[in-house]
């Protein structure tokens, strides 16, 4: 299990928790159903090696804004995201401030406005205060966007860091309570693009989880190489290419992504290879 991973004291101003936002996106349209208001909020403890965000890791940066503060911005947009649409908090890690998520989202829900969280679930533990804090979050939020990076712990660890056990407890823990969530896998040449990997995935999926609405494959990108440079990291998959189209569509055949309801409701039509991994 992770450790506990609340941030004490909670930040707050005039009444409200104060979060540590990264960016905001006004007009998101692969963050959740429909068109969405997205959070970027900063800090994470994985160090994913195809991460293309290396600027949202440090924890305590970036601009701090109030729960209000971030719904004041959202709400000229609401016109823009019809039946479907809301707003999605993102990271980084969100779960790494759930004091802020929790009373975003019940800010939210006073104004009958959809709420989704996109997480990979590092930060789950089932010890307390965090697991009674994470069942309220889970009261007000309507979906979940799940990144499995990997679905072998000794392989997860060396990918992002951290080894997947929480992770998986987490995802079975949402099945087991009914609440929605699209999965998400990022395609990596040479380490998640292999057939019988992503079999076993795709079986675990089937047979473990049951309240998948969407599985996504997301395509391997090097757009954020940059940002290593930049910030003198050293960026560990140099030389891995994207995937090929081909192997994009062979990987969604093998995890059979279109037998999930909603894989198609949501964006008729939707072109996978447009999507871009968090």
């Amino acid at each position: 299990m992770s450790a506990n991973p609340l941030l004490n004291p909670v930040p707050t101003k005039d009444g409200h928790v104060v979060g540590y936002v990264h960016s905001l996106e006004t007009f998101g349209a692969v963050d959740g159903p429909g068109i969405r208001f997205v959070a970027f909020m900063q800090g994470c403890h994985m160090r994913c090696k195809f991460c293309h965000n290396p600027d949202t890791w440090k924890t305590r940066v970036g601009s701090q804004m109030t729960t209000e503060e971030v719904l004041n911005k959202a709400l000229p947009y609401r016109s823009f995201w019809g039946d479907k649409g809301g707003i999605t908090l993102s990271g980084g890690e969100i779960l790494l401030q759930i004091d802020f998520a929790l009373e975003l989202f019940k800010m939210c829900k006073e104004e009958g406005i959809s709420t989704c969280l996109d997480t990979c679930g590092q930060p789950f533990t089932r010890r307390e205060p965090w697991f009674s804090k994470f069942n309220e979050l889970m009261d007000y939020t309507d979906i979940l966007l799940v990144d499995i990076k990997h679905i072998n712990s000794d392989e997860h660890k060396r990918l992002t860091g951290f080894p997947n056990d929480n992770i998986l407890d987490m995802c079975e823990y949402l099945s087991s309570i009914g609440k929605p969530v699209w999965i998400r896998h990022v395609l990596i040449p040479g380490i998640t693009d292999n057939d019988e990997y992503l079999k076993q995935l795709g079986e675990y999926v089937k047979e473990n989880l049951h309240n998948v609405e969407k599985f996504e494959v997301l395509p391997y990108h090097t757009m954020g190489v940059h940002k290593y440079q930049e910030m003198g990291i050293r960026y560990r998959l140099e030389g891995v290419e994207p995937p090929t189209p081909e192997r994009v569509k062979n990987a969604e055949k093998l995890l059979e992504v279109d037998r999930y309801q909603g894989y198609k409701d949501w964006y008729p039509g939707i072109n996978t290879l447009d999507q871009q991994p968090s």
